[in-house]
């Protein structure tokens, strides 16, 4: 049988005392510190490929919706999701529904699709290219259209779309002209 010195001994072995407690925690946070700016970084690039996704469904979604309808669609930058922007910006959001010939710069009717955007990146058509226009036979009118998507002021992970004017789409990195650019844009 054991005596009460025995008995409390056995008890304490049981547990971890205060010390080593204290040294996990500071083990803990010091690996938690080392992982947090990677952890950052690997977010916003998930968030570049999210955003790089979604604008190719909104494409492939709006030109589908002219060659099924037999009417021309309209994507365009749209802050409010009513009203076409004439801007290269379009990390504010976007719309896309059908136009007439003679007010093809604005969608005519509700939008059949509407993104709120992205507030943390930048999105920016190539110059002249505010608009796309998808005809029913399923291309692009106009010119080819590159769309970049980057973060303000880093440049190595920008990422980017290209539409040619058959109305195909392809996406992979920027190139580092168009990054730059993005990226230095504010």
């Amino acid at each position: 049988m054991r005596t009460g010195r025995e008995a409390y001994h056995s008890r304490r072995h049981g547990g971890f005392t205060l010390i080593e407690a204290a040294i996990v925690l500071a083990i803990a946070a010091i690996l938690l510190g080392i992982a947090m700016p990677t952890m950052g970084r690997m977010l916003a690039h998930y968030q570049l490929i999210a955003a790089q996704i979604e604008l190719i469904a909104s494409l492939q979604h709006a030109r589908s919706l002219a060659i099924t309808s037999g009417r021309r669609t309209l994507l365009c930058h749209s802050m409010n999701g009513r009203q076409c922007v004439d801007s290269v910006r379009w990390d504010r959001g976007w719309a896309a529904g059908r136009y007439r010939s003679t007010q093809a710069s604005q969608l005519d009717g509700p939008p059949a699709l509407v993104h709120a955007g992205y507030a943390r990146l930048i999105i920016m058509s190539s110059d002249g290219r505010t608009r796309i226009r998808f005809q029913p036979s399923g291309t692009a009118g106009g010119s080819n259209a590159t769309f970049t998507l980057c973060r303000a002021g880093h440049a190595e992970d920008a990422l980017a779309l290209r539409l040619s004017l058959a109305g195909r789409i392809a996406a992979g990195t920027a190139a580092p002209n168009e990054a730059r650019l993005c990226a230095a844009s504010h």
